[in-house]
């Protein structure tokens, strides 16, 4: 399995063009931060569960079957235990490395009848990671579309998501999102709960935050994209928890066609999407101290 490897400084990355040109490893200070599988195979047996994948033609859950869009039809099937059709379709594709870490892949034409290109650029500076990513509609037709990133940050690790609102649950259609209270509070550092899913929104900068107090690694994730949420989930079974930076809420598609804040966002011929997410590390005093 071909690896792309980037180092710079205090930071190595470790990427897999052949499945989703996913970062299968990313080292701060020698610490490694991704739930990282010992074989680098294991991404091809379980896709969602390593690494940092991207996400598009959309993010989330869609509902499987068939759906009217404009001109065209949708017909996605499930690819998930509970039903679904989640976290769209080049997370397991080969991409191409074109050099200087930018990564691309082209796909639709199928049960997503709108093609479409997805390119990413990785930048490995000395205490910093930067992640752009760009979706483009290469069909005749608009085409709606939703763009994020996938990572699975290993325990134990303190998160802090600066939404003031929240949609409690990444299942099922949801209305508008609710204020933040409880376990969904992630405005300050705090270990998340168990088998918490759920979208934050009315985010402000930095968006996230995340504390590993073992190792004494931080990181401050920044975000910037036209609209953008947060998705976190802390499986109580799983050594790690997911915290998504990307553009559309929980069901986006159904959002977008029933005219709820937060779908899919609606891309013309050649129009492109944009997401980047920035990532500073630094060693820090253990956590209360």
């Amino acid at each position: 399995m071909d690896t792309v490897r980037f180092a710079s400084g205090s930071l190595e990355v470790e990427v897999l063009p052949g499945v989703g040109a996913r970062l299968h490893r990313l080292r701060a200070f020698g610490h490694d931060l991704l739930r990282t599988p010992d074989d680098p195979t294991a991404h091809v047996d379980d896709p969602f569960a390593w690494g940092a994948y991207v996400m598009a033609p959309w993010c989330n859950r869609i509902e499987p079957g068939r759906v009217r869009v404009g001109q065209q039809q949708v017909e996605v099937g499930s690819n998930f235990p509970d039903g679904s059709a989640i976290h769209g379709q080049v997370y397991d594709r080969r991409w191409v490395s074109r050099g200087d870490g930018i990564f691309t892949t082209r796909a639709g034409g199928d049960g997503w009848p709108w093609h479409y290109e997805v390119v990413q650029r990785i930048e490995v500076g000395d205490r910093s990671l930067r992640l752009d990513y760009r979706l483009i509609n290469r069909s005749p037709h608009p085409m709606p579309g939703g763009l994020g990133i996938h990572p699975w940050f290993i325990k134990p690790v303190l998160v802090a998501i600066r939404g003031d609102a929240v949609h409690p649950m990444n299942a099922g259609r949801q209305g508008p999102a609710e204020p933040v209270e409880g376990p969904f509070d992630l405005r300050g550092l705090r270990s998340m709960g168990p088998d918490l899913d759920a979208t934050w929104t009315s985010l402000a900068p930095p968006q996230v935050e995340l504390r590993w107090p073992v190792t004494s690694v931080a990181a401050t994730m920044r975000i910037t994209a036209p609209t953008t949420y947060v998705v976190a989930a802390s499986p109580a079974d799983r050594d790690a928890v997911a915290v998504e930076p990307q553009t559309h809420a929980v069901q986006g598609l159904w959002r977008l066609l029933n005219g709820h804040p937060g779908g899919l966002t609606v891309l013309d011929p050649g129009q492109e999407l944009t997401l980047g997410v920035e990532l500073e590390f630094a060693l820090v005093a253990p956590h209360g101290r």
